[in-house]
């Protein structure tokens, strides 16, 4: 009884640090609204989690689990499914022609695989055993590559030596929610499920580090711009104010040398 009831409490601490990671890019789709522009950000990370998503909303409900056993899963997934088509549908609006079309590309095969293993999760698997079995494996494989995709964004980040379009709360919930949700399924059991998380971890530790050493390079890079922008302004000034004592000297040279002239 005891384990059960720690592992219910680790799986709503797993939901409330999910929510957390679903709604961290909400910061990043209010720039995108304000500028009217996606920049470089990339659509890929929020595709793959509502992948992720989508299977783990199936893979919680009773027709793959027995019973209700992971009822947590199955909430917070739902809710992320709402929050990543969200942003997704935001990233396909403001988005330039070329990448509209990528990200309609790459979703509409993601919501046919999901269908395929849905149907046949239903009607070709006969037990929870082997629907969570075949399911499992599915997500292990989306899991995998939603932890990954944020690499795109690190190589970024290695090239510009910026943090700039890698956003730390998404960097840090990601690896919040992974170490929990690890948690959860090792108390469980199922190290199908507890297996991706071990890369979600680490690639949040990878993503955490990257952003402590380029931080530094984007405050130095925006100290020296500062530095620039003031000298210029300081040149300015001193153009500004070089201007009209030119003008008064100029009168006085004049009539220096109008004396002169006379007095030839």
């Amino acid at each position: 009884m005891v384990p059960n009831t720690v592992r219910v409490a680790v799986g709503i601490l797993g939901n409330a640090a999910s929510m957390l990671l679903y709604a961290a890019p909400i910061l990043t789709f209010r720039r995108v609204i304000k500028k009217g522009n996606v920049e470089e950000f990339s659509c890929v990370p929020y595709i793959l989690a509502l992948f992720n998503c989508l299977l783990y909303t199936w893979y919680g409900l009773p027709v793959v689990s027995s019973g209700w056993e992971n009822l947590p899963v199955a909430t917070i997934n739902g809710v992320g499914i709402l929050l990543e088509i969200s942003f997704i549908g935001i990233y396909v609006w403001f988005a330039p022609a070329e990448k509209k079309r990528f990200a309609l590309q790459l979703v509409l095969p993601v919501l046919a695989l999901f269908g395929l293993t849905a149907a046949l999760s239903s009607f070709v698997a006969h037990t929870h055993h082997m629907r969570k079995v075949f399911v499992g494996s599915v997500g292990l494989v989306a899991s995998i590559s939603m932890y990954s995709s944020p690499m795109v964004a690190a190589k970024r980040v290695i090239t510009t030596k910026s943090v700039e379009f890698m956003p730390f709360y998404l960097s840090l919930f990601s690896f919040l929610s992974s170490a929990i949700w690890m948690i959860y399924w090792l108390l469980g059991r199922d190290f199908l499920i507890a297996s991706p998380n071990f890369i979600g971890v680490t690639m949040g530790m990878l993503h955490l580090l990257l952003y402590c050493i380029y931080r530094r390079g984007d405050g130095a890079a925006a100290e020296a711009e500062l530095r620039v922008h003031g000298a210029a302004a300081d040149q300015e000034k001193g153009l500004k104010a070089a201007v009209p004592m030119a003008v008064q000297v100029q009168p006085q040279e004049t009539a220096a040398s109008s004396r002169v002239n006379q007095n030839v």
